[in-house]
């Protein structure tokens, strides 16, 4: 699988993605500068976490409109798959190549914590390797995860089996605080229409080794080199 990560000024995430992506697939992502115009073709794109532009107008917002994404949203429109992990889900919803916004968490207060989330579509290259239902530990690190739409969309999203993952408890039920940031239907992660993009908040890659004390985001890594190696 080739896979390349853009990095923007402020990313703090992509060498740990880069590490991850490299572990499952055995080879070495492209780190792609975001003032490229163009990408060489890959198999996946990756938008990694951060403070792309220092967070500076909104979140994503100054990354959405980098040169390099004029290409990756050309790429995705082609069927390459795109993954955004934290940031990299802000700028997803600034490029509209996903619906909706992340707003300020409901708390006001930057969140960094694990969490659990349990799998809501297991058909998909981001998440086939896990089964649906499942709840996994993923940490959290942000201050606008808080995700929003209006009626119409979320019905879709949940109609069309759109929600990647929801936070729950360790047990999978909802409540008492499981949701760390407010965000609507406690989703914590959403697809496109043609389940090619992926925007999550948690960060997969942070729970991916032993070392780094469990691997429950390995298998997202495992499962997309599956899929598209």
């Amino acid at each position: 699988m080739k896979a390349a990560v853009i990095v923007f000024p402020g990313s703090n995430c992509d060498r740990d993605v880069q590490v991850a992506l490299r572990e499952s697939s055995g080879s070495e992502p492209l780190m792609v500068w975001h003032r490229e115009a163009a990408l060489p073709d890959v198999d996946l794109i990756v938008i990694p976490g951060g403070f792309s532009y220092g967070d500076y107008l909104r979140s994503g917002a100054m990354a959405a409109h980098s040169p390099v994404m004029k290409d990756v949203v050309a790429k995705s429109k082609k069927g390459v798959p795109v993954l955004g992990i934290c940031n990299g889900f802000q700028v997803l919803t600034e490029c509209g190549l996903l619906p909706g916004v992340l707003m300020p968490n409901a708390g006001l207060k930057f969140v960094c914590k694990d969490v659990h989330v349990r799998t809501e579509a297991a058909d998909t290259p981001f998440t086939q390797g896990y089964n649906e239902g499942q709840v996994i530990r993923i940490p959290v690190a942000h201050h606008d995860g808080n995700y929003f739409t209006d009626e119409d969309t979320l019905k879709r999203l949940n109609d069309q089996g759109r929600v990647a993952f929801r936070y729950v408890n360790e047990d999978g039920s909802k409540g008492n605080g499981a949701n760390p940031n407010g965000s609507m239907d406690d989703i914590a992660g959403i697809l496109n229409k043609s389940r090619t993009v992926l925007g999550l908040m948690p960060h997969p890659e942070r729970l991916s080794d032993p070392a780094m004390g469990g691997t429950d985001g390995r298998a997202m890594f495992d499962g997309l080199v599956q899929a598209l190696g």
